[in-house]
């Protein structure tokens, strides 16, 4: 039993070396990617949505490589879950109301 606990023990202390460096990058990556816009991204907001209303309109999305195409599907179906899972979230089931 005394080595089992021992093991448990350095295994713990092993796995936390480990995890720091990778805790430690999705710290860095999470303070940037994970704040909600400001004001002054508004502008930048402004014009992606214009470009793409534009696209739309002049049919510019045809010149898309098939990697950019198959990124922007993903972007869309990733959008698409999220709202899923929130509408799933926000009603406290998979099906239905309760009314």
């Amino acid at each position: 039993m005394a080595q089992l606990v021992g093991k448990v023990i350095s295994l713990a202390k092993t796995g936390a070396v480990v995890a720091k460096p990778k805790l430690q990058i999705l710290a860095k990556y999470a303070k940037v990617e994970l704040v909600p816009p400001t004001v002054a991204d508004i502008p930048a907001i402004r014009s992606g949505l214009s470009k793409l209303v534009h696209s739309a309109k002049t049919g510019a999305y045809r010149n898309l490589t098939v990697r950019e195409a198959w990124v922007n599907t993903l972007v869309a179906v990733e959008i698409y879950c999220w709202f899923f899972i929130g509408e799933c979230i926000g009603k406290r089931s998979l099906v239905g109301y309760d009314v």
